[in-house]
């Protein structure tokens, strides 16, 4: 649905399967955004976030997070780990689009 959602817009979309798949496919293409969950298989989204960040050519790409999770602690946590932005699913796709819009320009 966010996949759809975000080509429906106009937007290319890469698809990871999971952490490891996407952390992999950041290594060989440059993003504008990056749009992940915090449960995934393999590597979760906080720890996506950290590797990214590590490396130079992320360090100010946009990440934002889609999740169930909506605790403070969790999403304190997602700051820290340097996520952009916090979206609680299930998401509004008219919401997804604007916040997209908002943080790429």
């Amino acid at each position: 649905m966010v996949s759809f959602t975000l080509k429906s817009a106009g937007y290319e979309v890469v698809e990871a399967v999971d952490g490891m798949d996407g952390l992999d496919k950041a290594k060989s293409k440059a993003f504008n955004l990056v749009l992940t969950d915090q449960n995934m298989p393999r590597m979760d989204g906080l720890s996506l976030i950290k590797s990214l960040r590590a490396m130079p050519s992320f360090r100010t790409v946009p990440i934002l997070m889609l999740t169930t999770e909506s605790s403070d602690a969790m999403k304190s946590q997602g700051r820290a780990a340097g996520a952009t932005g916090w979206l609680v699913k299930p998401f509004d796709p008219q919401k997804l689009i604007e916040v997209v819009k908002k943080v790429i320009g």
